[in-house]
């Protein structure tokens, strides 16, 4: 049959698509194991006895050569037009089945390798390529995966750095806590021993004292007992005197007798003079154990839930796992404040929006507050604009008549709020506030574990950097906040991406 020559018609530009990489670490063992296949165990065809490795393949002859049946490849002139390359074992695949000829082009409608022939007889009308074109396509689609790869190769290196860094500040943290809590209960170890060493020498001096003056109050007694003993036998005697002149006589002339005629001693108990002492010890005993137990239950919930940094938190897609839809409630925004998007954003006006009066609404400050409470574990995000917003959670106790501190985010008790400008971040909770720093983004994630009592706040970019952590007690409900500043022409939104 006479061969023709046939003109394929120019396939259309289409960019390719490129399969999203569901597992890296698959991809990169498919490859790994697809390239040991290719390499491993090919030998020469054309050995005898012992085979050589071979060190080429060659796509025309079909067969694999060590480097000593190579050569004619380099030497003759017959073999200058085959081509060979790397040495693999699927040689005989190139080759198609049917018609026994080379396989160099691509059909694009039915993704296969095809042969000149088959090009003519079955795929004539098909989207047909040269293999090499559809190989310049497709090596595009490898750079680009090769690219992801890249990519989420350096993110994980990123990744594994933070957490060998956040590794040593956990460990050095709690080195620094048990030498500080050592130090601390050293005190108070040396502070009771002290006021026990305080209390046994005061007991000691009371007891000399008390039994000082028992003794003397003793011997004085005892020299009572000896004078009227003697008093005694004076009176024994002269009561047996036969002359009455002579009983009279000695009688006027006995002395008067000085003794006491009852007795001062305060009978009690030995030891009730201490009892006072014993039982102000026993107080503040019980007083120190009530201290310790409500204190020492802080200490433990505080170490429980200081929860370092946790693996699940020191990524973008841990937080999202935590992610809640928020949106605005109109009712607290402040009157220079409009809301849109569903409610989900803010921004700042120049004129008044004329809300109606509500007993939720902010009269001083230009914040808002959101609808939803936030209670267990909570993530959300916001993406502000213009030259500065305030990222805020409170508690929805907060006051909302007037400018005072008892209204701004930030500048009571019951708020705590990160103020986001073009150049700098400042956290403030009770009028505190406190410098903050970290990359700059216009984007700002927030989380919050309510039962824990923990608070972030988060610069989310192409990394996320954590800025501010709160380790704190929280007694209501929270609610998201934020101020824009409409004088700044800002507005802020919560995104809705997350989910």
């Amino acid at each position: 049959m006479e061969r023709r020559s046939i003109a394929f018609p120019k396939p259309e530009r289409e960019r390719p698509v490129v399969r999203k990489i569901s597992g890296l670490s698959k991809l990169l063992e498919d490859l790994k194991r697809s390239k040991l296949q290719n390499h491993e165990d090919v030998v020469c065809d054309f050995c005898t006895g012992r085979k050589q490795k071979a060190i080429k393949s060659c796509l025309n002859c079909v067969a694999s050569y060590c480097e000593k049946h190579l050569q004619p490849h380099h030497e003759s002139a017959a073999f200058k037009r085959h081509k060979l390359v790397d040495p693999f074992n699927q040689l005989q695949e190139t080759i198609c089945s049917r018609h026994n000829e080379v396989l160099k082009m691509f059909c694009r409608t039915d993704q296969q390798c095809i042969c000149l022939t088959c090009s003519v007889e079955e795929h004539q009308d098909h989207n047909m390529v040269l293999a090499a074109e559809e190989r310049i396509e497709r090596q595009k689609e490898l750079q680009e995966s090769q690219t992801d790869i890249h990519k989420h190769i350096q993110d994980r290196e990123k990744d594994v750095e933070m957490l060998k860094q956040q590794e040593k500040t956990i460990n050095l943290s709690a080195d620094q806590t048990v030498e500080h809590t050592e130090e601390i209960f050293t005190e108070l170890i040396h502070l009771l021993n002290k006021r026990k060493f305080e209390v046994k020498k005061e007991v000691r001096f009371k007891q000399q004292t008390e039994v000082n003056a028992v003794k003397v109050f003793r011997e004085k007694l005892e020299q009572e007992i000896s004078e009227l003993k003697k008093r005694d036998a004076e009176l024994k005697k002269l009561s047996h005197t036969d002359d009455h002149i002579q009983f009279l006589l000695s009688f006027s002339s006995l002395s008067e007798l000085s003794v006491s005629t009852h007795s001062s001693i305060i009978h009690r108990h030995p030891g009730s003079c201490f009892e006072e002492v014993t039982a102000a010890a026993s107080e503040l005993r019980k007083h120190l154990k009530n201290v310790l137990m409500e204190d020492w239950a802080k200490v433990c919930h505080t170490v429980e839930g200081v929860d370092y940094l946790p693996l699940e938190l020191t990524s973008r897609a841990g937080l999202l796992k935590y992610s809640k839809e928020i949106t605005l409630d109109p009712n607290t925004a402040h009157r220079y404040l409009r809301l849109s998007e569903g409610n989900r954003k803010v921004t700042g006006m120049r004129k008044d929006q004329h809300h109606p009066e509500h007993p939720d609404r902010f009269t001083g400050w230009c914040q808002v507050l959101s609808r939803e409470s936030l209670t267990g574990r909570c993530y959300w995000e916001v993406e502000w604009r213009g030259g500065g917003v305030c990222v805020s959670v409170t508690y929805k106790s907060v006051s909302r008549a007037g400018g005072g501190n008892e209204c701004g985010f930030g500048f009571n008790d019951k708020s705590w709020m990160l103020n986001c400008l073009l150049n700098d971040y400042t956290f403030y909770h009770n009028s505190i506030q406190t410098p903050v720093s970290g990359p700059q983004s216009c984007r700002i994630g927030v989380y919050v574990d309510h039962t824990a009592g923990i608070l972030s706040f988060y610069s989310i970019s192409e990394t996320i950097t954590l800025l501010h952590r709160v380790n704190t007690t929280f007694t209501e409900p929270l609610h998201a906040g934020m101020i824009v500043y409409y004088s700044y022409g800002g507005s802020a939104e919560l995104c809705n991406d997350l989910i």
